[in-house]
């Protein structure tokens, strides 16, 4: 990796972290540093559990502990069971901390239009333009791919959203029990594996290998949640299941789709796929794809 581009990230980082106010204990002017407030707009109107914003502020359990305590004392959350479930505490905002959190709002937007009002329509425009894509390419780097329990709840849910995004796509729709390969045992080792992508804890997509004594590996279950489509994810997965079928050996890995996949279609011929004779009879492909890996 260039050691420029690292300076400049740590210099970009240094410039917004001083612009919006985080080096401050008092942030956006209130009594409070930067983590208490942005954890109190987290908790939201509705609340939350206490484990899902741990995940959703990727922070450990100690700091969100003493974050929340410190909330409390304020007197702007109560903290109290689940009623669904015990073990699991809940996060609600009191009056007063809906009060301030609507005030934070304020003034996250006078910071906002801070940014904005020096500038001309077009210093706006590239700015706000240059801000959407790096948001974009920041949630694309905390995007995580692991291999996974084929049995997982997130696994099967991953599967699930690919079942069901199939049978609106396809032309005669998709019906799982027709389909080559539907049962999990096939997806786990030494028999096979599968990958989930993880944004903010939550699944986000998924790819599966399944192993063969001696064939290539076939590549199946690929699929990314429309909120992080057009960040690479989809090609990052790729990459990663071809990574796993080289370590087990493969010199090459194969895989057969849909003709209404254009997407995917045009992803496997951008990253080295060529079209090769039909290799099963699953009944939903039209495309044939295999890739050498070197």
């Amino acid at each position: 990796m260039d050691k420029n581009e690292i300076q400049q990230v740590r210099t970009f980082n240094r410039t917004v972290a001083e612009r919006i106010g985080a080096l401050s204990d008092e942030f956006l002017g209130r009594a409070r540093p930067m983590g208490e407030s942005r954890t109190l707009w987290e908790i939201g109107p509705q609340g939350a559990e206490v484990r899902e914003l741990r995940t959703r502020l990727n922070l450990d359990s100690g700091y969100v502990t003493r974050v929340l305590q410190s909330l409390e004392r304020q007197r702007l959350i109560t903290m109290r069971p689940s009623i669904r479930d015990g073990r699991v505490r809940e996060v609600r905002l009191t009056r007063t901390g809906r009060a301030e959190r609507a005030e934070l709002e304020r003034r996250s937007d006078a910071v906002a239009r801070s940014f904005l009002e020096p500038l001309d329509v077009k210093q706006r425009e590239r700015l706000v333009g240059a801000m959407t894509a790096v948001e974009q390419l920041l949630r694309a780097s905390m995007v995580e791919i692991a291999v996974e329990d084929a049995g997982s709840a997130d696994a099967r849910w991953c599967v699930d959203q690919y079942f069901a995004e199939l049978n609106t796509r396809f032309e005669t729709g998709f019906d799982p029990a027709r389909t080559l390969s539907a049962d999990v045992r096939e997806f786990t080792p030494p028999a096979g594996m599968i990958l989930v992508a993880r944004l903010h804890g939550r699944p986000v997509g998924c790819g599966a290998l399944r192993f063969h004594l001696r064939s290539k590996p076939d590549l199946k279950r690929m699929w990314i949640a429309r909120e992080v489509r057009g960040l690479g994810v989809g090609r990052r997965m790729l990459g990663e299941l071809e990574r796993e079928a080289k370590r087990s050996g493969a010199r090459a890995v194969r895989l057969e789709t849909n003709r209404s996949l254009k997407e995917a279609i045009s992803l496997y011929r951008s990253t080295g796929y060529r079209e090769v004779k039909p290799f099963n009879d699953e009944p939903y492909a039209h495309h044939w794809f295999e890739k050498r890996l070197r």
